[in-house]
């Protein structure tokens, strides 16, 4: 059986993630329905009961001695749950999966946000995925500033949102040099447009992956 697709949806603080993780639920499963496929979404951290738990202790605010070490590890540990348990079985079954942030989430804030060598995350990316990557990933890119006040706007500030500008901005850089890198998986979204704006950017990045289902 053909295996499944993997898209994932990445960006900084104040993108409008939820919103448009939504939208692209919508734009897959009205699709995928038609030809017998499934789609699971999930996050990042988290997506299984360990990876919510793992996730706790990651966003807490009062978790203020978390060391940069400690904090890359829980975010493999998450993920090589949410990879044996959810990820690789709906792939292996041929149905598809959307993912809230995945490991490019992990070289912009933990890279490129707290300086951890990039070339350190590549070493645990290699062992804990071997070699799945996302066939598509979403980046939903605004300016820092645009963010940080969106972020503001959503009540308490998680562990990350609580970070300095200068943090973001290195976040922001080092997924957008991410993106340049691999032109094929990444397709940059517009995140400061509107909302109907933004949806019709992501609809064009859907449509090859979609018309792929009548071939």
């Amino acid at each position: 059986m053909k295996k499944g697709l993997f898209i994932t949806l990445e960006g900084g603080e104040g993108a409008g993630k939820s919103t448009q993780m939504a939208f692209v639920q919508q734009r897959l499963q009205n699709n995928l329905q038609e030809w017998g496929k499934n789609l699971q979404v999930t996050r990042e951290p988290g997506g299984t009961a360990l990876g919510e738990d793992i996730r706790g202790l990651l966003l807490d605010y009062r978790q203020t001695a978390m060391a940069e070490d400690t904090e890359l590890l829980l975010m493999f540990a998450a993920r090589a749950q949410h990879l044996a348990q959810l990820i690789r079985p709906t792939l292996a079954a041929g149905d598809w999966v959307l993912c809230d942030r995945f490991t490019d989430a992990t070289y912009a804030y933990q890279g490129g946000g707290r300086g951890i060598a990039l070339s350190r995350i590549a070493v645990l990316e290699d062992w804990v995925q071997n070699e799945l990557r996302p066939d598509l990933t979403l980046l939903l890119d605004l300016p820092v500033d645009v963010g940080m006040a969106r972020a503001s706007e959503r009540g308490e500030l998680d562990r990350f949102e609580r970070e300095q500008r200068a943090f973001f901005e290195r976040v922001r850089q080092t997924y957008r040099e991410r993106a340049a890198a691999e032109p094929c998986r990444y397709r940059i979204i517009d995140a400061a447009q509107t909302i109907e704006q933004v949806q019709a950017q992501i609809d064009t990045a859907l449509t090859p992956l979609l018309a792929g289902l009548t071939s």
